[in-house]
C-alpha cells in the first residue's frame, strides 16, 4: 500500500528556513517523479516543486524559485524539501505527491498526481 509521510513543518520567523522531509512507502520509488503541493487557507492546492525520478531533473514555482530546493535520495527512499527566506506568504500545509505515472515529464497540476501524503503545517510569522 503506497504511503507518503510528511514531516519538518513548524512554526518560523521570516528569513528563516525549514526542511521538509517526505518517506515513501509501498512502491517503486525511484520510477516515479515526485512533488511537492502547498495549500492556504481558502485558496486552491498549488504547485511548489517537483523532481524527476531519477533527481535530474527539477521544476519550482516562480514563487519559491531561487528560495526553495527539491531534492530526492533513492537509496533511502525520500524526498525533502529545503526552504530558505520564508516568507509569511508561504504559510500553508505541505503535502508531497507521487506522479501518476512513471514518464519523465514532470507533472504540474494537481490531477496529475495520485498518492498524496497527509500534510504537514508550515507557518511563517513575521
Amino acid at each position: 500500500q503506497v504511503q507518503l509521510v510528511e514531516s519538518g513543518g513548524g512554526l518560523v520567523q521570516a528569513g528563516g528556513s525549514l526542511r521538509l522531509s517526505c518517506a515513501a512507502s509501498g512502491f517503486t520509488f525511484s520510477t516515479y517523479g515526485m512533488g511537492w503541493f502547498r495549500q492556504a487557507p481558502g485558496k486552491e492546492r498549488e504547485f511548489v516543486a517537483a523532481i524527476t525520478r531519477r533527481g535530474d531533473g527539477t521544476l519550482y514555482a516562480d514563487s519559491v524559485k531561487g528560495r526553495f530546493a527539491i531534492s530526492r535520495d533513492n537509496a533511502k527512499i525520500t524526498m525533502t524539501l529545503q526552504m530558505n527566506l520564508l516568507k509569511s506568504a508561504d504559510t500553508a500545509v505541505y503535502y508531497c505527491a507521487r506522479h501518476r505515472d512513471t514518464w519523465e515529464a514532470i507533472r504540474l497540476t494537481p490531477d496529475e498526481y495520485d498518492y498524496w501524503g497527509q500534510g504537514t503545517q508550515v507557518t511563517v510569522i513575521s
